[in-house]
């Protein structure tokens, strides 16, 4: 047999001389150009969206390309990539939201910034504030209490003002005081103070102020004494029916002294704040399990003093730029009407005083169950301002829902509805959403990011060592 009759086709520079081999009798020599990557990127038909700015906190790696994620929203602001500081972190429980929270809040605070948690329903930043050497005030019955009228560390702050800054910040200190009492009444009953409640409310409270510190009792001692001025806003004809009229409003202001939540707002306060700790929590944990009311009445509370250290940070001369984290947001404002909006005055003159805030929650159903459609319209555009979104596992119908505030392509739609679940049922399997995050900004391609936790970080943010603890063997 002759082997060169059998002998294996030789390769050509145009293909393989056999039938599909792609053989071809010609071919045109290649053109080289050469440009810049920013001129010619688009012209590569396998192109994926680069990477952040490394600069920032470390949150992982690009899953495509595995090149670092930095993120720090004060930096994006001032680079011109966000309009604001917020962040809003929403995918189902279990994925890591408190994870990466939390990386942001060590990482921030290592940049200089002070973290403050207003109203830690579950208690789950103690650890790391304790690790950051931070402060944290336990709230509850037989621990500490807050006062709702206490100014905090802007009373100090008030003390050394003069002139027209003196009177802004009297003037602050009233106007969150006062929402505060007209939330907390709301939150009692169920309902707004109507309009001559809100000023019998307004000129008590500045009666009653004349204390260096004001307490709700004192300001319920006002309104029952029915002075002069209180009741020629109430247009009534005697002191009997001074009573009458004011009746309902005493017995609201009342029941914050007497009923489910006496001992905790209605006295002093033995929460103090040093203004330089690097982080600060005021842990309400010892609440959880109470009515949704005694909570909504905590988290308030807790975010108006909050307000007052933050505006104390920025006035003192030395300005510190803070990393605020509320969490379980929407349990404090479905419990009455108007407190989404009561709520944004008592915080909202914190605003524009350098602070980089994350809102956090599992789905935004909890937007549709405050109580009215203005409450949720309201809730929708507080979420929707946020410059920046992090993403995490979930259900088709929640990305219905985020449409109303970023866009998202179908790639992006596909990745984060396949981090929702576990793909089979049996154990030791990783949850494929678990440290996975999509970053959005605007209708830019979003960013995601796989994180991994330090093993120190891993015991930090661990979120379900009650779990552990009861496990049997």
């Amino acid at each position: 047999m002759n082997p060169a009759t059998h002998a294996r086709p030789t390769r050509r520079g145009w293909g393989w001389p056999v039938r599909g081999g792609g053989r071809a009798a010609h071919v045109e020599p290649g053109t080289a150009f050469a440009g810049t990557t920013s001129q010619l990127c688009g012209l590569f038909p396998f192109a994926v969206s680069s990477g952040s700015d490394v600069r920032g906190v470390p949150v992982g790696r690009h899953l495509h390309t595995a090149e670092p994620v930095g993120l720090d929203p004060a930096h994006w602001l001032r680079a011109g990539l966000v309009s604001n500081t917020g962040v809003w972190v929403q995918g189902q429980p279990g994925i890591g939201k408190s994870s990466i929270t939390k990386r942001m809040v060590t990482g921030l605070v290592g940049f200089g910034m002070r973290a403050v948690i207003p109203g830690d329903v579950k208690g789950e930043y103690t650890s790391l504030i304790d690790g950051l050497g931070g402060t944290v005030w336990r709230i509850g019955r037989g621990m500490h209490t807050l006062n709702p009228l206490d100014a905090g560390p802007l009373h100090h702050v008030l003390k050394q003002a003069v002139g027209s800054e003196r009177q802004r910040l009297t003037e602050t200190i009233r106007a969150r005081r006062l929402s505060l009492l007209e939330a907390l009444i709301s939150i009692v009953r169920g309902r707004d103070a109507d309009p001559t409640e809100r000023r019998l409310l307004g000129a008590a409270l500045d009666l009653a102020s004349g204390a260096d510190e004001p307490v709700i009792p004192d300001v319920l001692t006002v309104l029952t004494a029915g002075s002069g001025p209180l009741q020629a806003i109430a247009a009534c004809a005697g002191p009997a029916e001074y009573r009458r009229l004011t009746r309902e409003l005493t017995n609201t202001l009342g029941l914050l002294c007497e009923g489910a939540i006496r001992g905790l707002f209605d006295r002093e306060s033995t929460v103090t704040a040093d203004i330089n700790t690097p982080a600060l929590s005021l842990d309400i944990s010892a609440l959880d399990a109470d009515d949704d009311e005694v909570v909504a009445a905590a988290m308030l509370c807790s975010w108006a003093w909050s307000s007052g250290l933050i505006d104390a940070t920025s006035a003192d001369g030395q300005p510190r730029n803070v990393v605020q984290v509320q969490d379980e947001l929407w349990r404090a404002l479905r419990v009455a009407p108007g407190l989404v909006e009561k709520s944004d005055r008592i915080t909202r003159l914190g605003r524009h005083r350098g602070v980089v805030s994350f809102q956090v929650t599992h789905s935004l159903d909890d937007l549709e169950a405050l109580p009215t459609e203005s409450d949720r319209a309201k809730a929708r555009g507080m979420a929707a301002r946020n410059g920046i979104l992090l993403l995490g596992g979930m259900a088709e119908k929640e990305l219905d829902g985020l449409a109303r505030i970023t866009s998202l392509t179908d790639g992006e739609r596909s990745l984060i509805t396949s981090w929702a679940a576990p793909p089979t049922w049996h154990t030791g399997r990783a949850h494929p959403g678990r440290g996975k995050y999509l970053i959005k900004s605007g209708q830019r391609m979003g960013l995601p990011v796989a994180l991994t936790l330090t093993r120190t970080e891993a015991a930090l943010y661990d979120t379900d060592q009650a779990f552990r603890r009861g496990a049997v063997s």
